[in-house]
């Protein structure tokens, strides 16, 4: 079955956390909604929770074949594609850089960078075939950058190469596709309640009470927050917007005093 009159998007990374609150409010918003993921059947249950209108499917996004059968399957449910979400990702490793290993190294750049530009490449290939649509163009991607991509986070030396490599991507891409319709775009969170941030807590990486107080909003965002800028980013309502990073981070990156000049949190 082909949807030839329906908005079509692809959200990577979908089985949790910021990916699963995006790919929700896509559906919400009507669109038929590919969600991707590594781990398969996770992902493909969540296509069941939202409906027959969606679909789940495997996908390595490090992996050029296969992204490429991946987007071949989402052409032959839906017939087009309008908008993509680079999500996928994965936490780097943690302790001195003179402790880390370069294979781990390899692997974050390869989900989040290798991963991006794989599935940028091969979905634009059919956004570029496809005639303009009223408000649209030829469709919209969204990558997700990090308060990393800008600023210096100690040890976390490929999460942050690799979301700054994101932010390039995002620009030299939007340079060169704005003209023929494609937007492409950034959002740029700070520390989010997803599962992944939650293990790190338990696992004492992460420090929750020490983040939300030097973040400026005094708490971390919910995915359903990050998921509400993707969607606007995604939209025509951003019809005039490309080459931009948004930051979703409660003030982390606008703030340069010292932490004791933030008042108390008030619960």
């Amino acid at each position: 079955m082909q949807i030839q009159n329906e908005t079509v998007a692809i959200v990577t990374g979908a089985a949790d956390g910021i990916g699963w609150a995006t790919a929700q409010r896509l559906a919400a918003d009507g669109y038929h909604v590919a969600l991707l993921d590594l781990r398969g059947e996770a992902v493909s249950a969540r296509a069941v929770e939202l409906g027959s209108a969606h679909i789940g499917l495997a996908c390595d996004v490090t992996s050029e074949a296969s992204v490429t059968a991946a987007i071949a399957s989402v052409m032959v449910k839906f017939g087009r594609i309008d908008v993509l979400i680079n999500n996928a990702g994965i936490s780097d490793q943690t302790g001195s850089t003179l402790e880390q290993n370069v294979e781990a190294f390899d692997r974050v750049l390869a989900v989040h960078l290798r991963g991006t530009f794989l599935m940028s490449q091969s979905v634009a290939k059919v956004m570029l075939a496809a005639e303009p649509a009223q408000g649209r163009g030829r469709g919209s991607i969204v990558n997700l950058g990090s308060i990393a991509s800008t600023i210096g986070l100690p040890s976390r030396n490929a999460y942050s190469a690799a979301k700054a490599g994101v932010l390039g991507m995002t620009r030299a891409m939007a340079s060169e596709w704005a003209r023929a319709g494609i937007r492409v775009n950034a959002v740029a969170p700070g520390y989010v309640r997803t599962a992944l941030v939650a293990e790190l807590e338990r696992t004492g990486v992460v420090d929750a009470k020490r983040i939300a107080h030097r973040t400026p909003m005094g708490r971390m965002a919910e995915p359903a927050e990050i998921a509400e800028a993707i969607a606007f980013l995604a939209s025509p309502k951003a019809s005039y917007i490309t080459g931009a990073v948004l930051p979703v981070d409660g003030g982390w990156t606008a703030f340069g005093a010292p932490e004791s000049a933030l008042p108390d949190i008030i619960a």
